[in-house]
């Protein structure tokens, strides 16, 4: 059985992990580029995701962060075929990575749904999606110990987002705010 993300003792260990070697230009989808701009227009749908991928992760025995990577991968590849025209889903033959990639997918629809209701119209575009997933996908290279059941990643996301961390499984709470 695996310790609790916030394990005292998994936390040590942690501090003592050596970096693996991360180079943001040889990272994954190189040809998407992320700047402070885009990061801060879509602060909410980043948070919107990031409460989602911690829901599940947390609530799914045995997920681990290559899981989480593989579920993003797939989603980035499903959101690229859009960008062409085509609706084709890429979805992962692993158990645990599909369930993340169609929670992932679902929170993306729920986004959206909630924006039109608050707006009228949905200001995001598939391209501000599929940035935000590459994000993520880049912070977990970034946060990944590299070990095969490792679990960082996604316990530094619980950590920059304690307060989407600490909602509720199931509850109402959405960072989804607009004036």
């Amino acid at each position: 059985m695996a310790c609790p993300l916030d394990c005292e003792y998994l936390r040590d260990a942690r501090k003592h992990d050596r970096p693996v070697p991360f180079d943001p230009a040889t990272a994954g989808d190189p040809d998407i580029r992320l700047t402070e701009e885009l990061l801060d227009r879509n602060e909410v749908l980043l948070a919107f995701l990031v409460e989602r991928l911690i829901g599940v992760a947390v609530a799914t025995s045995g997920v681990v962060d290559s899981d989480v990577r593989e579920a993003l991968q797939a989603l980035i590849r499903t959101f690229r075929t859009l960008a062409s025209g085509l609706y084709y889903q890429t979805v992962p033959p692993n158990p645990l990575a599909a369930g993340i990639f169609r929670a992932l997918e679902k929170a993306c629809e729920e986004f959206r749904k909630q924006e039109t209701a608050s707006l009228g119209m949905t200001r995001t575009h598939d391209s501000d999606v599929l940035a935000m997933l590459v994000f993520l996908e880049r912070m977990e290279l970034d946060r990944n110990n590299g070990r095969r059941l490792g679990r960082a990643f996604i316990d530094s996301l619980r950590q920059s987002y304690p307060t989407v961390a600490s909602a509720p499984a199931g509850s109402d709470f959405s960072p989804l705010v607009i004036p």
